[in-house]
């Protein structure tokens, strides 16, 4: 009953403008929900409170509100993996009843750590303090720790550390990194859960290496690599004693798991004290996911526009635009926890599905957005809908260059809602002074037809609570959409068939042997790449 409501709302209102709705002057009250520290305009959508209303009663219909409490009860919502997605305990307060004495004590030992570096105890292979340290991960092990470490650059603690991040298995990545670094003082993070990821693995071997190379010995390769692993076998045989060892644990997945040990650069960036702040926002959010109606929850209602723009819009990508140059990593970061989580093409029941799943997700910071792919936002021909992130509290010392960044924010908001029409246009050209001819033929091409859905996220402050938050949100509407999609959004087996193939062809590529099985353009490929071009 909910769906044929929702096919008569839709066509009900896709012939309706932005601006018509917005004929009612509390639109945007009615439209906006608030958390202590952010706040969620939803008011510049195809909505209406009766769509809300029936959106909502969809989600009661497909058991969101069990789904929710599954998740953060610790349930076995991960049902291909047969396991928990229990992230939200890494968050939960320390005095919590069910906090896990686990999570707490590797919370004290990563404590521990943390203040050894910043007192300059921690001493390197020549009894020189730390004052560089390099994370090696990839995925859920690099992204989201390097989006939050350069997003809270204002609460940078201990200013002789720097913290870097390699990823790619392209040698140029780690070589980049460590040209201006000093092996003498420099200590590694090695980032893997099964500590035999491919690109992990050889930038982690090759720092070893460097690290030897230098007068380092073996058995002081301890005083310069940490690892977060669950195989602790294959973490010691690389050098890695015991006691630096940290646990990650299988119901965490990499791309919720910056709130565990996978968050050590971020506590060695910004200090213990400000990472349980992380924490404790994301916990907060966690507790509105848990608690809030439908219709007042956060999450659940951007999961909801999503599945509004998608299945009736015809939407199938989502832009985020963070007006903030520190955020600018977090479109990559949501990349991998939005198209990672929902890029599936079965439902639970492992039956296919024959209607749409994940967004492509993509965005950039701005204002630099509006100077290279905004024309597509504004006079192109697809519905993308929209995520501005403003920042209310200047983050430089420039107060009226960010008077600047937030006003080109919200005009970039209010162009999409707008647009301009051809009687405008052609008004703007007459004052112009141009002749009729020259109007008929120009104002055509400056129609901009606005029209365009967007949610503006209004942040008081880049403060690590708020940022805890605004992380988790994401968590939780990436969540919600897989509950309105019926998938499993803690499965990633799609990412696994490039790795097997990788396997075989690096062989064919060292030892030049070509399997003649393979099609005629991996073929040529390899044998390209193989043999030398002739002189």
């Amino acid at each position: 009953m909910t769906q044929s409501s929702l096919d008569q709302h839709y066509n009900n209102i896709k012939d309706k403008t932005l601006l018509d709705l917005f004929s009612a002057e509390e639109r945007a009250q009615q439209f906006t929900l608030n958390m202590e520290g952010l706040s969620f305009d939803f008011s510049k959508n195809h909505i209406t409170a009766e769509i809300i209303a029936d959106l909502c009663k969809h989600a009661d219909d497909v058991g969101m509100q069990a789904a929710i409490q599954a998740l953060l009860d610790g349930e076995q919502v991960n049902n291909t993996e047969q396991r928990p997605a229990h992230h939200s305990a890494l968050r939960e307060p320390s005095n919590a009843s069910s906090t896990s004495a686990e999570v707490q004590s590797t919370l004290n030992k990563m404590a521990n750590f943390v203040q050894q570096i910043h007192q300059q105890q921690w001493l390197g292979f020549t009894d020189k303090p730390i004052d560089n340290v390099v994370n090696i991960g990839i995925g859920g092990s690099d992204l989201g720790p390097r989006m939050v470490v350069q997003a809270l650059t204002a609460f940078h603690q201990a200013h002789h550390i720097k913290v870097h991040f390699v990823a790619n298995i392209d040698g140029s990545d780690l070589e980049d990194t460590l040209k201006d670094l000093d092996p003498e003082t420099t200590l590694f993070i090695v980032a893997s859960k099964s500590f035999s990821t491919l690109e992990t693995l050889n930038n982690a071997l090759s720092a070893r290496q460097w690290i030897l190379n230098k007068g380092c010995k073996t058995e002081q390769l301890q005083q310069h690599f940490i690892a977060i692993s669950t195989n602790t076998t294959a973490a010691q045989n690389f050098g890695i004693t015991e006691n630096n060892i940290l646990p990650i644990w299988d119901w965490v997945g990499g791309r919720y798991s910056l709130w565990s040990a996978i968050g050590l650069p971020i506590a060695l960036a910004i200090g213990m004290d400000n990472f349980k702040q992380l924490l404790q926002g994301a916990h907060e959010m966690d507790e509105h996911f848990r608690s809030a109606p439908m219709t007042q929850n956060i999450p659940v209602i951007a999961a909801l526009l999503s599945y509004w723009y998608s299945h009736y819009w015809g939407s199938s990508s989502h832009v985020v635009l963070p007006y903030a140059q520190r955020l600018s990593r977090l479109p990559a970061y949501l990349q991998q926890l939005d198209m990672e989580s929902l890029g599936k093409r079965v439902n639970k029941e492992g039956e296919t599905l024959h209607y749409p799943t994940g967004l492509v997700i993509w965005g950039t910071e701005g204002t630099n957005g509006q100077h290279s792919f905004h024309q597509l936002l504004h006079q192109g021909t697809q519905i993308i809908p929209t995520d501005f992130i403003a920042v209310k509290e200047a983050m430089s010392p420039y107060q009226d260059q960010h008077n600047h960044l937030l006003a080109c924010c919200i005009s970039q908001s209010q162009a999409l809602l707008q647009g301009k029409t051809l009687a405008q246009a052609k008004q703007e050209l007459k004052k112009q002074g141009l002749d009729d001819k020259h109007i008929d033929f120009l104002a055509p091409h400056k129609v901009i037809p606005g029209n365009k859905p967007s949610t503006t996220i209004v942040i008081k402050a880049l403060s690590p609570i708020n940022l805890g938050k605004l992380i988790a949100f994401y968590e939780h509407k990436v969540y919600a959409s897989s509950v309105l999609l019926n998938i499993n959004a803690f499965d990633q087996w799609g990412v696994e068939l490039g790795k097997q193939l990788g396997k075989p062809l690096y062989k064919a590529l060292t030892t030049g042997a070509i399997d003649p099985s393979w099609d005629s353009s991996t073929k040529e490929l390899l044998q390209h790449l193989i043999h030398s071009d002739p002189s």
